[in-house]
């Protein structure tokens, strides 16, 4: 019984890694078009004068722009595990910044 509670454990961390990684990273960056696209104004408006352009909304910009800078870390973070590891190192997250230590 003891070996099935890592076997679960394991498998549990892989399913994780899995979602975040697989289906997360895509989902955060669909997410960021939307918000820029939501930033950028979204349906003309009607007025008693005509039609006006859209209206900006500086909130969606900032999320949008965000969201593609949290995938860029995890894919700088993903390229520079791939590299450390090719050269025999590893990557520490000992202290908040990530940093290639000696395996």
């Amino acid at each position: 019984m003891h070996n099935l509670g890592f076997a679960l454990d394991g498998a549990w961390r892989v399913l994780l890694a899995g979602l975040l990684l697989g289906a997360g990273l895509p989902a955060l960056f669909a997410l960021g078009v939307r918000s820029l696209a939501w930033g950028s104004g979204g349906d003309a408006e009607v007025h008693e004068t005509g039609v006006t352009g859209p209206t900006p909304r500086p909130v969606g910009t900032v999320l949008g722009w965000a969201c593609f800078g949290v995938v860029l870390l995890a894919v700088a973070v993903g390229i520079t595990f791939i590299v450390a590891s090719g050269f025999g190192k590893a990557i520490s997250f000992a202290h908040v910044f990530p940093a290639i230590v000696d395996k």
